[in-house]
């Protein structure tokens, strides 16, 4: 497909992001796929970032990284840089939430904008107001206020996740906040018998305090911080299974797709894009509360990590991702959106 491309990161991270950061890696994945196969892309991203690309941008680091940066101010910063350059490009692919849409009027390319979950209906007036083209992470992720041109579910570089030989121990691998049930997947480990490992940032540090690290024993449960990219696929090919006890309607779960490319099961509560994601009985089993949770790992750790591999390696590659997003610019660019 000959079409060049503004593929506008978030500047929270860099992209690819060291550790944690999944709009960053996602779109990094895109980026690179796109590049092998002879798309002209640049990336607009935070300047260290890593990439086949041609690299623009203004914002030095990810602001999460520097405690004096003021993240509203660089993002803005950040979409001009990108929107003043747009008239250079035949498609802008937005990846950096609402605010591109808010100026979304000034871009002399056609926009595209990939959804990585709303943070609240309190933006949806940029949703509606804004000119572009939208995509849905999952079909539970989609708002009934906004029409969307596809759904396409993240993939992943499965070279990079190789299958596991798993393990006695169960992990759970996401942001330390209610929303994903750290507290809950202790319970669970706690009452099915089971270690448990914990990875991810403290996104709470209030409920990290008080309902997680008091169980942090390093033995039944350890806690290892945020795991980057290059430990990511031992830690998760190691586990028995993974515990995703959500709490929210969640809009993808990368993590679920990442353990099951390295042939871990998966056990998660059913909310949000978990019935698309995991594929019962076969991925993993869907649970409600912290008893059916425990019932349901026992047939987890009784799924062939195999079949679970290949399941992922089906559903969820990254090339897959790459080809569903060069039909999506097709559709815009010849207006039958």
């Amino acid at each position: 497909m000959t079409v060049r491309i503004a593929m506008l990161a978030p500047v929270a991270w860099r992209t690819p992001p060291r550790h944690y950061g999944p709009w960053e890696r996602v779109t990094s994945l895109l980026t690179e796929g796109l590049v092998a196969r002879g798309v002209d892309v640049t990336l607009f991203a935070t300047l260290d970032s890593v990439t086949g690309a041609i690299l623009e941008g203004v914002c030095p680091h990810g602001y999460t990284e520097d405690p004096s940066m003021d993240g509203r101010v660089w993002e803005a910063l950040h979409v001009s840089r990108a929107l003043a350059l747009s008239g250079g490009f035949d498609l802008v692919h937005n990846h950096l939430d609402w605010m591109p849409l808010a100026f979304s009027a000034h871009s002399r390319a056609p926009m595209v904008t990939t959804i990585h979950g709303f943070s609240g209906p309190g933006i949806l007036p940029a949703y509606t107001r804004g000119r572009s083209a939208f995509v849905a992470i999952s079909d539970a992720d989609r708002s009934p206020d906004l029409d969307y041109v596809a759904t396409v579910h993240h993939g992943v570089d499965l070279t990079e996740l190789p299958a596991g030989p798993g393990g006695d121990a169960l992990v759970a691998f996401g942001r330390i906040h209610p929303d994903k049930g750290t507290a809950e997947a202790i319970d669970i480990a706690r009452a099915a018998g089971r270690r448990l490992v914990i990875c991810g940032i403290v996104q709470d540090e209030r409920y990290f305090r008080e309902q997680v690290e008091p169980h942090v024993d390093g033995d039944r449960v350890v806690y290892l911080g945020s795991v980057g990219p290059e430990r990511r696929a031992e830690v998760l090919g190691a586990a028995a299974a993974l515990l995703h006890p959500i709490a929210f309607p969640e809009p993808f779960g990368l993590s679920v797709v990442e353990a099951m490319a390295c042939g871990t099961p998966v056990v998660a509560y059913r909310l949000g894009s978990m019935a698309e994601v995991v594929d019962d009985g076969v991925t993993g089993y869907l649970a409600s509360d912290v008893p059916s949770a425990v019932a349901a790992l026992a047939g987890a750790l009784a799924l062939d990590r195999a079949a679970v591999r290949a399941r992922a390696e089906q559903r969820f590659g990254v090339d897959r991702m790459v080809t569903q997003y060069l039909q999506v610019y097709e559709k815009v660019l010849a207006g039958t959106r």
